[in-house]
């Protein structure tokens, strides 16, 4: 099954997959609205917002691997909406790692980050970039969302998308 094709659910609790975004450079992030970094989604909106109307999305994925995210659903949308005015989609507590660990991050996690390491996701707030040819990009947790490294992959995944 390709990356595109791996079941996703909503917040609101559709099924969908990353197809639906399939010309569009889609950054996927595990997030926690308890957490130090939290204060992130701030930056990943003023991304969403900048770039959507170029083909980029943000996807959100709440977690409580780390014991960050106590709320469910409506509570966790919510949260960020009210808090940071998350716009951008929000999809069902996901795990990120271990046996349980939801399909998509079984993939995502396959990829090496900058510094050559794959594997389990750090901490919240873990960024992948999969570009419109299915390249993935990883950024670790302290590695802000709007980060010049972020943004190059960003850019130039959408100047190539244009082409």
């Amino acid at each position: 099954m390709s990356l595109r094709d791996i079941p996703l659910t909503t917040i609101s609790g559709s099924t969908t997959t990353l197809a639906e975004h399939q010309d569009k450079v889609v950054l996927v992030v595990n997030v926690a609205s308890k957490c130090g970094l939290t204060p992130q989604y701030d930056a990943l909106e003023a991304m969403y917002r900048k770039y959507r109307d170029r083909g980029f999305v943000v996807l959100g994925f709440p977690s409580n691997q780390f014991f960050q995210e106590p709320g469910e659903g409506k509570a966790i949308e919510e949260t960020c909406r009210i808090n940071h005015g998350v716009t951008f989609p929000l999809f069902q507590k996901t795990q990120v790692n271990g046996r349980s660990a939801h399909p998509l991050y079984q993939e995502l996690t396959k990829t090496p980050d900058a510094a050559g390491k794959a594997g389990k996701v750090k901490w919240n707030f873990e960024k992948f970039v999969v570009t419109p040819d299915d390249e993935v990009y990883r950024f670790r947790p302290t590695t802000v969302p709007d980060a010049p490294e972020v943004l190059s992959v960003i850019e130039g995944a959408l100047r190539a998308a244009k082409n």
